[in-house]
């Protein structure tokens, strides 16, 4: 068994198996993923591997593309991941930036024109974070400056500054709708804890490359935010959705948003240098992760989400949320010293190794269902299929 051996055994197999993999995911996405006729990157592969021709091609894919053959260049240089990060860098300025009112695209063709021009402030954040890891890896100007620019435009038009917090979605001339969701499955309304915390991490990663006290006063309310009104005290879940005045709209429970967000917090309090939140944070992180753990089955995989109201709990174990676990547990062991967070981590990733990467054509699937098998109908690639979340999971690891 793994946790008979001495810690540093463990903490050396981890780190390496993590490093194989992170090799692996990328060797994918540059074999298989690159749009030879169009440019960019394909829009969508589907779990069997057959490309979906004519398929749009998503702002949030191509922002996440971006940040992760950047992270990985600026983890181990390897010019060829510096090459695909331009490759998407390209595309995105070419494409998905709205050169009249500024900002990114939902959506474009498969040939790159305009197709969802919906301005949701969440891509938004993750072209913000794109770029600043980008700006890392090249060292050009000019990347920061479109970084800068983006951020600019959100305070201006998405920022409540009656309330605080960010409002979800514009026109492409950044006027609000009515329709603020994500997604389909999301609840219409105006503020929510998912844009919320890819705000705090895009402005964190700009942060580290610009920093700026208008800026590191933007991350420091979004962290109060989450104090305020994101963080139940009570179950030490997270609250979901909210209309503008901060009135809660929801009792889901997602696990995986929960153990996201316990180090994506303590790293915005970090890279500002703020150390009573930073030490609130930690104690509130321990309880969040406790809280967490009520969403991992026995065999390490964690579940995706819970609705107290009915008792229903949706037993499916999607691969963002299992690679978030791995990251957030060992930051918890991090935290407190505890080598049981540590298990829990290998655990998670046992589950990985054995249920949801693809052995045979590489990356990771979807996500299985409650019996264990593969989600039918899921991308491999596509809107929200992206190499970021496991790829991050692999990179942090490796750091830490």
């Amino acid at each position: 068994m793994l946790q008979a051996q001495p810690i540093e055994n463990r903490l050396k197999n981890l780190k390496s198996e993590l490093k194989n993999e992170l090799s692996d995911i990328l060797n994918y996405w540059i074999k298989n993923t690159p749009d030879k006729e169009y440019g960019g990157f394909l829009g969508r592969i589907d779990a069997n591997e057959h490309v979906i021709t004519g398929s749009p091609k998503g702002s949030v894919l191509n922002a996440r593309i971006l940040w992760t053959f950047s992270a990985a260049y600026n983890l181990n240089n390897n010019p060829q991941y510096l090459q695909y990060a331009q490759r998407a860098y390209k595309y995105i300025t070419d494409h998905f930036i709205d050169k009249k009112h500024g900002g990114i695209y939902w959506t474009v063709d498969y040939k790159g024109d305009p197709l969802g021009t919906k301005k949701q402030v969440y891509t938004n954040a993750f072209a913000i974070y794109g770029l600043s890891e980008y700006y890392k890896a090249s060292g050009v100007e000019s990347v920061k400056i479109e970084a800068i620019k983006l951020y600019n435009l959100l305070v201006r038009y998405s920022y409540d500054k009656a309330n605080t917090g960010y409002f979800e979605a514009f026109t492409h001339e950044w006027k609000l709708i009515n329709d603020q969701r994500l997604s389909a499955k999301d609840a219409n309304e105006k503020k929510t804890m998912n844009t919320h915390l890819h705000v705090l991490e895009a402005y964190t990663n700009l942060y580290s490359i610009w920093p700026n006290e208008g800026l590191k006063t933007q991350i420091t309310t979004l962290l109060h935010n989450f104090f305020d009104h994101f963080i139940n005290p009570a179950t030490y879940h997270l609250n979901l959705f909210f209309d503008e005045d901060w009135n809660k709209r929801s009792t889901l429970v997602s696990y995986g948003h929960d153990i996201e967000a316990t180090w994506l917090l303590q790293e915005a309090a970090e890279i500002i240098n703020n150390e009573p939140l930073l030490e609130k944070i930690k104690q509130i992180n321990t309880h969040i992760t406790k809280a967490t753990i009520s969403g991992l089955d026995t065999d390490g995989g964690l579940w995706y989400e819970y609705e107290p109201a009915n008792k229903h709990l949706i037993k499916e174990k999607h691969w963002w949320v299992q690679a978030e676990a791995i990251v957030g547990f060992y930051n918890t062991r991090q935290i407190t010293g505890d080598e049981k967070y540590l298990e829990l981590a290998e655990k998670t990733w046992s589950f990985v190794k054995n249920k949801i990467i693809d052995k045979q054509n590489g990356e990771w699937f979807w996500g299985v269902d409650e019996n264990g098998s593969i989600m039918p109908g899921e991308d491999k690639v596509g809107l929200w299929k992206c190499p970021y979340h496991n790829s991050r999971a692999c990179i942090e690891i490796i750091k830490r």
